[in-house]
This record gives C-alpha cells, sequence and structure tokens, in this order.
C-alpha cells in the first residue's frame, strides 16, 4: 500500500464527512493509495456527486477587500474587517497540522483553535465570523474545538456564514455560533458518521500475493485491508459509530439550543438540508446572501450601545456572570437613560464624526487596559470584575490605586496575623545597644 500515512487517517476510523465526499477522495487518490483503482461496495453514493465534489480552496470573500487596516501590518492569524475577525473553516477538516486556517484544501482544528483564542484577547475585535465551507473530516478534536466555540460566545458574538457546505464536522462546528446564515443554495446537516475499509484480497488473490499477519492480541489486526471484514468486527465498529452520532446529536443540541434538540437531530438520519428546508428544521436561522449578512452583523456590533466586555476573561464558571451585556440580559433602562438610537442621535453643535469616532476608540482602548489591569490584579490574587470596573465607569489609574491599597492593607493584615505574643522581651539589638552606649557617654 502507498501512502500509508494518510490511509491510516482514511480507513478503519470514524469520520465526520458527508459520504459522497469520502468517494471523491478516495476516486481521486484510492489509486494512488491502493495501486488500482477503487470500486464501491456500498450503494446510495450518486457518482454524479462524486464527480462535483471537489476539494480546492476557497478564498474568502464575505467581507470582500475591507479586511485588514489599511497600510498596518498585523500579526494576528485572521482578517480582520471593521472590528470582526473571519475565521475561513473550509476543505477537509483535520485535527492537527502545523498551520492555520486552510492550506492545500484542509484546515485544522488545531489552527482554529490558535485563531479563536487569539480573536478573544484581541481588544480589535468585537465579534467573530465562522466563514465556513466544508462537507467535514476527522472526528478527532473536532467536539472539543466545538466546545470551545460554544464557550466563545460567552466572551464575543459569534456568527457562521455558509456558502455552500456545513456539512458533518463542519455543520458541528457551526451549530455553536450564535447564529447561522446560508444561501439559497447553501447546505447544512449530515449529522452523522462513516467509516470506510478496503478490501485489497482480492487483488492480492490476482496478483498470486498473500499477506500474513503475525499478532498479539486478538483484535490487534481487526480491519485489516488484506482480509474482508469479519462480521463481529463489523458489528463493533458499527456500535462505535451509533456512540459517535449521538455524541454528535448531543453537541448540536448543546449549540442550538431550544432551536433543535438531539432528538430532533437524530431524527434527521444523516440527511443533508438546503436553504429554507435548513431553517423550518432547526438547523439554520437565516437565508440570505453571506456578504449582506456579515455587513449586517458587523453593522448590529457597531451600534450597541452597551459596553463590550473586554479581553482576557477566563473560560471559568464565572464567565457566565461575565458575558457582554446584551438587550437580552441589560436591566431596562430608566427614561432618564434610555439611549438615543444612532440613526436618531444628533451630533452636537461642534462634534464632528471623526471626534465621535476617537471617543469611541479611547472608550474601547481604556476598556481594554482596565482588562489588562484586573488580569494583572488576578495574578496577585485579587479578584476585580472587569465588566463591572467598565459599566461603572471606573478609570485606569482610580482602578491602580484601588488596587494597591488592596494589596497594602492585604499585607497588613497578614502582618498583624502572623505576629505572635511573645513568651518573653526580644533580645536588645547589638546595634541598638551600641547606640544606648555611645549616648551615655556623651551626656557624661
Amino acid at each position: 500500500m502507498h501512502h500509508p500515512q494518510i490511509a491510516q487517517r482514511v480507513f478503519n476510523t470514524p469520520l465526520l464527512v458527508e459520504p459522497a465526499k469520502a468517494a471523491a477522495f478516495l476516486a481521486g487518490l484510492g489509486p494512488l493509495i491502493t495501486g488500482q483503482e477503487i470500486a464501491f461496495a456500498t450503494s446510495g453514493i450518486d457518482e454524479a456527486d462524486v464527480a462535483n465534489a471537489t476539494m480546492q480552496a476557497r478564498t474568502s470573500f464575505i467581507a470582500g477587500n475591507a479586511t485588514g487596516q489599511a497600510g498596518e501590518p498585523r500579526d494576528q492569524p485572521y482578517a480582520l474587517a471593521d472590528g470582526v475577525a473571519i475565521i475561513p473553516i473550509a476543505g477537509t477538516l483535520v485535527h492537527r497540522g502545523a498551520w492555520i486556517g486552510q492550506s492545500s484544501g484542509l484546515t485544522s482544528y488545531e489552527g482554529i483553535t490558535t485563531q479563536i483564542d487569539t480573536a478573544l484577547g484581541d481588544p480589535e475585535v468585537r465579534g467573530i465570523a465562522l466563514e465556513i465551507d466544508s462537507f467535514g473530516g476527522e472526528v478527532a478534536g473536532a467536539f472539543d474545538l466545538a466546545d470551545r466555540i460554544r464557550s466563545a460566545r460567552d466572551i464575543k458574538p459569534v456568527q457562521a456564514f455558509v456558502a455552500d457546505h456545513a456539512l458533518s464536522a463542519g455543520y458541528a462546528l457551526a451549530s455553536q455560533a450564535d447564529r447561522i446564515v446560508l444561501s439559497r443554495t447553501g447546505a447544512v446537516g449530515s449529522i452523522g458518521v462513516v467509516l470506510m475499509h478496503t478490501d485489497m484480497s482480492g487483488m492480492l488473490e490476482a496478483k498470486g500475493l498473500s499477506v500474513t499477519l503475525v499478532h498479539a492480541g486478538a483484535h490487534k489486526t481487526d480491519g485489516n485491508p488484506y482480509a474482508p471484514l469479519p462480521e463481529p468486527v463489523r458489528d463493533r465498529l458499527q456500535a462505535e459509530l451509533d456512540d459517535l452520532r449521538t455524541l454528535f446529536a448531543q453537541t448540536v443540541a448543546a449549540g442550538r439550543g431550544s432551536r433543535l434538540s438531539a432528538e430532533a437531530a437524530l431524527a434527521t438520519e444523516a440527511a443533508v438540508f438546503r436553504g429554507t428546508d435548513a431553517v423550518t428544521a432547526g438547523l439554520a436561522d437565516a437565508v440570505g446572501d453571506p456578504r449582506s449578512a456579515f455587513a449586517g452583523f458587523v453593522s448590529e456590533l457597531n451600534t450597541q450601545t452597551s459596553t463590550p466586555l473586554p479581553a482576557q476573561i477566563p473560560f471559568t464558571a464565572q464567565s457566565q456572570q461575565e458575558k457582554p451585556m446584551t438587550e437580552q440580559t441589560d436591566p431596562a433602562p430608566s427614561d432618564a437613560e434610555t439611549p438615543i438610537a444612532p440613526e436618531q442621535a444628533s451630533p452636537a453643535e461642534n462634534e464632528t464624526p471623526s471626534a465621535a469616532s476617537a471617543d469611541a476608540d479611547a472608550i474601547r482602548t481604556e476598556a481594554a487596559e482596565v482588562a489588562q489591569i484586573c488580569a494583572q490584579a488576578g495574578r496577585l490574587g485579587l479578584t476585580i470584575d472587569a465588566a463591572d470596573a467598565v459599566r461603572r465607569g471606573l478609570k485606569p489609574d482610580a482602578l491602580r490605586s484601588k488596587i494597591l491599597g488592596d494589596l497594602a492593607a492585604a499585607g497588613d493584615a497578614a502582618g498583624i496575623h502572623a505576629a505572635a505574643p511573645a513568651a518573653t522581651p526580644p533580645a536588645e539589638s547589638p546595634i541598638v545597644a551600641a547606640a544606648r552606649r555611645a549616648a551615655g557617654t556623651a551626656e557624661r
């Protein structure tokens, strides 16, 4: 068998991938791996789907050419458009990889995780957009990343834009976003698991070859490609896939909430839903042009009146209480405090749009500085609610003074607590004794 490093990641291992895509992979690379043409023993795979399924990389398009900062190089591993980090999830998804994002038709869960973590800690990022076009990939790492995306929603808004596929592992990730928008021809779903086994015994027999596997352990050679798949091994693998499918459905339900239960996800029987059918089934939230939907996401973030939550807030049980204040969580303001909608606001006589923009930038910078101070205080053993500090308008200098005062008080208390009454008067310091003698001589 050629290219065993590829074969071991494809055969006899569960995959969260749409079957036609898996068949397309085998049709293209199978002969290079096995040394001969591939025949499919499983019925129901449309040859037209195999021919049309491609693995070519796609370029980001939801933000057009509006990404990045003009004339300013950025080290962040994602494009940035108006405060939104754009993270592409495209091509075949794999667990590990020494790359970030898409590379040669592959995207690694490892790379996506790095991008999300960086975006959560970036004070310039107000929201995260997942740009998805994937038929799925490996099981390993998929559910851990799904949990990470769901946790990220507690810190910054996350929306998924599907153009045009979020299937299997691709949908496992999309389902964890606050909202899923897909194009009219977009497809989501395939909530199921597939495993491929290759039987090379016929080819070996035709060539007059036989393979003997010497092994220790009854199950060591289960699923080897040099013999047909025994029924007991098939049954065991089927049970494993059933368990993974249940985990898949539960993960989807955790992300979708009341919009799609685990039972409803299982009831889809790994079907694929397109356009409005996906919305009706609860697998998506809206159908529309992804670029227009992205522009709406940006507009929504930039017109929110509540203060954004600062960066660097850890994933803890308290994160639920420290998430950004939104129209669902903000208490109803009094008449005197009711904010003016941006489209109704009237600028002051001497205020220009550039001045308003500068004020907004100053507020964001100040909030980020407050978050950094709170993080430093945490390393010193003081717990300070960064979101509360920002909402109360606590300035960085005032916050530093408060922290120093708290630390001083804590030090004094520790000193008092540590001091114990001495049973006998302490011995006089030799230096003090010498000073007393010198003073007595001087007086005489």
